[in-house]
């Protein structure tokens, strides 16, 4: 009984699972890019370094324990 049972379980769910709803497909047109895409960007010039301080900053002193 167990095993019928179970058999039967899994025979429902197969089908549920397989089944499909030609309703529920895909509809309408396919999205479209904005106007103002160009693409994807072409720029291969590297990027630009920027400027290193001329002199380094000196760290905080701390106050000597007293």
């Amino acid at each position: 009984m167990n095993r019928a049972l179970l058999t039967a379980v899994f025979a429902v769910a197969a089908l549920a699972g397989c089944s499909n709803d030609p309703a529920a497909g895909h509809h309408g047109p396919p999205p479209k890019d904005p106007p103002d895409y160009h693409g994807v960007p072409t720029d291969d010039r590297p990027p630009t370094i920027l400027d290193t301080p001329d002199a380094p900053q000196a760290a905080p002193q701390q106050a000597a324990p007293k």
